[in-house]
């Protein structure tokens, strides 16, 4: 390996015949070899032309031998080695406490989540925010007058979610929030946009995900038999903190079958993305009011405010 193109040619044919998964927030073997060996020598990927016709260094070429050889030895996710991730356009930190950010909400935001979301939002809730990804990029999508609560049950991940406030000095505009769910959020608390990634893995696809998987916090993917544990409980309780014209927004992934199986009367908005990525429904105030006494089956408190 002379330049960084032979290095990235290198690498995609050795992912290639090593056959890892590719699911954490790239989309192909070539891709992925881009973001290793950029990583390695301290630049941003992708490279443009003449950075693929730069000549690596020895100390380059063994720090990408380093990353190359631990993902596809150990199957470790390639920002879990980089601890860089890119979200919205915007680099965070990971590491092994927090999921990889690759969630098609993405798209929402930068469409200001139109056309469901009808007016500014002052107040939002990232519900299971593991790294912040989804609350900052918000924070940047809304920057006049927006706060946004970043709630995760894991002292760990809210550690990472703190950096990356931090390193894009929101710390009076992203505030991390240690909760169980709703359990910590005020009563008298109103948002205007909910959103959730919550853990909706359910049992089956958790004992058969691919090693890589394996590398991230199980809390933040286990749900249950059927997916559904930790939504039933976002969906029985998420209207008490909601605003009158305010959305939740939430991603299911695979349950999305078990979820209109569960509820086949409830009207749930499935957004189509441009991007790729599915399994992220909208529900309004009013629809979660409307069906609240389906729901309330599943949470601690019977009747709205």
């Amino acid at each position: 390996m002379v330049t960084v193109n032979d290095a990235v040619r290198y690498a995609t044919s050795y992912l290639i015949e090593s056959e890892v998964f590719l699911g954490h927030g790239t989309q192909s073997c070539w891709d992925e070899a881009m973001y290793l060996v950029m990583c390695a020598i301290n630049l941003d990927p992708p490279a443009d032309s003449e950075t693929l016709e730069t000549r690596l260094s020895v100390r380059e070429k063994k720090n990408i031998a380093r990353l190359l050889m631990s993902r596809v030895n150990d199957r470790v996710p390639a920002a879990y080695l980089t601890g860089r991730a890119w979200f919205c356009g915007l680099e965070f930190y990971v590491d092994d406490r927090v999921l990889i950010p690759r969630s098609p909400i993405a798209e929402m935001i930068q469409a200001s989540f139109k056309p469901y979301l009808k007016h500014y939002p002052r107040r939002i809730l990232d519900m299971c925010t593991g790294s912040g990804c989804i609350a900052i990029a918000c924070a940047d999508m809304y920057r006049k007058g927006t706060t946004i609560d970043a709630v995760d049950i894991s002292e760990d991940a809210l550690e990472v979610c703190s950096v990356n406030i931090a390193n894009y000095g929101l710390e009076n505009v992203v505030f991390p929030y240690q909760s169980d769910l709703f359990a910590e959020i005020p009563d008298d608390e109103r948002y205007d946009l909910i959103v959730c990634n919550p853990p909706y893995v359910d049992s089956c696809d958790l004992e058969n995900m691919p090693e890589e998987y394996s590398h991230e916090p199980r809390l933040a993917l286990e749900a249950g038999d059927d997916g559904l544990g930790i939504v039933k409980r976002i969906l029985a309780s998420a209207s008490y903190y909601m605003a009158e014209n305010s959305i939740l927004v939430c991603e299911v992934g695979n349950s999305r079958v078990a979820l209109e199986e569960e509820f086949p009367e409830v009207p749930f908005h499935w957004v189509t993305f441009k991007n790729g990525g599915d399994g992220v429904f909208v529900l309004t105030y009013d629809e979660l009011i409307e069906f609240a006494e389906i729901f309330s089956v599943y949470g601690q408190k019977e009747e709205a405010k």
